[in-house]
């Protein structure tokens, strides 16, 4: 069995560090917000090349806390990709914000920068876009439009750690990159985990406040804050697989190339450009008999996912929230990508033997 990921497989050679750091930080007696976290915050903050890294408790916290740091009015607009994953649209509306949705490129499966500018209202306060899958979306036309319409940017780089645009890293060109290190990510925990990225000293200010209780000095709140900290155990483990960041990087690079030189015609491959450094949290395909090619590759012993099987504007909880007016929107390219998009096998473990296998038995299909 080729399996889509496993993550005591993944981890292994992590095992032997990971239990030596929980040991030392369970006797440290030290568990919320200690030397662990502060560790980790300057070392992810360097790997980006920013001033400034929060850990917090989930990829959606940090997406939630980013937009709650502008204070925005209740019924303001917040641009964001059609064919996301639920989490980013999640974090506008636990904001009271609401969700303007913009068709991505079939090409890249990023927001659509020739899209953004006609949906721009006398509402709209930022534009959230989403490096789906581990490729940066087009930033220099999408950094413009912001700049031009005095508009805030929040990045969701939770798929893309390491990423890059014209060499800049994912994360750095807006106010705000928010980062997930659920277990399946490139740079994952064992648990939920996540981080926010700024070059703004008092918006990193604020933020540390809101992780905490809207608290800087124990006991006195300034803001209506939230408890959503990086714990010292998860910050412990990811300061050492931060260390091999670029290695699983570069791994999954090497497989991707398995794919795109084997894989026939019959499958849309991810589209490559030497703007973007790629780090393939995700590789994707697409096949208009996606749902027969699942059952066949499991058929074959080999598993697949599906990132994602329902659009969000189709998901019953935007219909409850936002009126059957929200759910009845016509997204085509996003339905199309929804509706045909497959995952292959490429995690840090998985051998290019693997790969080929992949491919060998995907050509048959």
């Amino acid at each position: 069995m080729i399996e889509y990921e496993n993550l005591a497989k993944l981890n292994q050679i992590f095992f032997e560090d990971y239990k030596k750091s929980f040991a030392q930080t369970l006797e440290s007696g030290w568990y919320i917000l200690g030397k662990n976290v502060e560790k980790f915050e300057q070392e992810f903050a360097e790997f980006c090349g920013v001033k400034h890294c929060l850990g917090v408790a989930s990829g959606l916290d940090a997406l939630t806390l980013s937009l709650a740091a502008f204070e925005f009015e209740k019924g303001d607009e917040v641009i964001v990709p059609s064919n996301t994953y639920i989490a980013t649209i999640l974090s506008i509306l636990q904001n009271g914000l609401k969700p303007v949705l913009v068709e991505p490129d079939i090409a890249t499966y990023n927001i659509d920068p020739k899209k953004l500018a006609e949906k721009i209202t006398k509402k709209t306060r930022a534009v959230m876009i989403v490096h789906l899958y581990g490729k940066c979306c087009e930033m220099a036309p999408i950094v413009d439009l912001c700049k031009s319409h005095n508009l805030k940017l929040i990045e969701d780089t939770a798929q893309a750690h390491g990423a890059k645009y014209r060499g800049k890293m994912a994360g750095t060109f807006g106010e705000f990159g928010a980062f997930s290190f659920y277990p399946t990510k490139n740079l994952g925990a064992l648990g939920d985990a996540g981080a926010i990225v700024t070059n703004d000293e008092k918006l990193a200010e604020k933020i540390k406040m809101l992780r905490n209780y809207g608290s800087k000095i124990k006991y006195h709140n300034e803001l209506v804050g939230y408890n959503s900290r990086l714990d010292e155990v998860q910050a412990g483990f990811l300061s050492i697989k931060l260390k091999k960041l670029n290695e699983i990087n570069a791994h999954k690079n090497e497989l991707a190339k398995v794919y795109f030189k084997n894989l026939s015609s019959n499958f849309v491959k991810p589209v490559q450009h030497p703007d973007y450094f790629d780090v393939f949290h995700i590789f994707n395909i697409r096949q208009q008999k996606r749902d027969q090619l699942k059952e066949f590759l499991l058929g074959q012993n080999i598993k697949t996912e599906i990132h994602y099987p329902i659009a969000p504007h189709k998901q019953k909880a935007m219909g409850r929230e936002m009126g059957e007016s929200f759910k009845n929107q016509q997204h085509p390219i996003s339905e199309e990508i929804h509706a045909t998009t497959l995952s292959l096998p490429i995690s840090f473990f998985h051998q290019k033997e693997d790969v080929e296998k992949v491919c060998e038995v995907m050509n048959r299909f």
